[in-house]
């Protein structure tokens, strides 16, 4: 087996073949492979998603950019990690968030319909990829309930950024009334109304009925950081 895919012995989808085995499941795949340098981008936000890469070499960061240019780091992969598998076969055509290689690395990518095709063909490979979907399936939950603990101002930022990089307008127009969202965070009315106030109060930003103008980006990202 070439040295460059002895890695892919750490990554779940293949860590039960042996070399031959593996040898032999790559041959029924069009997979290729990609080198990136320090700080290149590998995939960008609204960037189309047609494959999973897997790390074969180096260390890469998942990242939510800001409009101010910062980011916050949703999460760090390194070798026989895997990204791009929970939406690859969702409705979402494209990435959800930024993938940057923060060392150099190489990243072999097997596009969807070969996944299929491995998923038809070699049945420990579906357990695998099955597994591995259940896994991240139990952990997104977990991260869930975390961010239902965030407090009314994170949740607020939170949307008010995501409606922001949609609208590309400083000033936007909330889709749903202060009640439904209010009833989206579970929480009172009053208490939405009242951290809206002391954000305008704070120069954050300016609200009249469903618009909302933001003053103030990065005091609006501060408080997610």
């Amino acid at each position: 087996m070439k040295k460059d895919f002895l890695p892919l012995k750490q990554c779940t989808l293949f860590n039960n073949f042996d070399e031959n085995s593996l040898e032999t499941i790559l041959k029924k795949c069009n997979y290729h492979i990609e080198s990136f340098s320090k700080g290149e981008s590998i995939a960008i936000e609204g960037d189309s998603i047609k494959s999973i890469g897997i790390i074969l070499e180096g260390s890469i960061e998942v990242q939510k950019l800001f409009p101010s240019g910062r980011f916050l780091t949703m999460s760090k992969l390194s070798s026989g990690d895997i990204f791009g598998e929970v939406i690859i076969f969702s409705k979402r055509t494209t990435y959800p968030a930024t993938i940057t290689s923060v060392t150099k690395s190489k990243v072999l990518f097997i596009e969807k319909n070969d996944i299929l095709h491995l998923c038809s063909e070699e049945d420990m490979f579906l357990k695998a990829f099955m597994g591995l979907l259940s896994n991240k399936i139990l952990m997104l939950n977990k991260k869930v309930t975390l961010l239902s603990h965030q407090s009314i101002r994170e949740k607020i930022a939170n949307l008010l950024l995501s409606l922001y990089s949609e609208q590309k307008n400083l000033t936007i127009t909330l889709k749903q009334s202060k009640k439904e969202i209010a009833e989206s965070f579970g929480i009172p009315r009053p208490s939405l109304s009242r951290e809206f106030i002391k954000m305008k109060d704070e120069g954050i930003l300016e609200i009249d009925k469903n618009k909302v103008t933001l003053i103030d980006i990065e005091l609006l990202e501060n408080i997610l950081m």
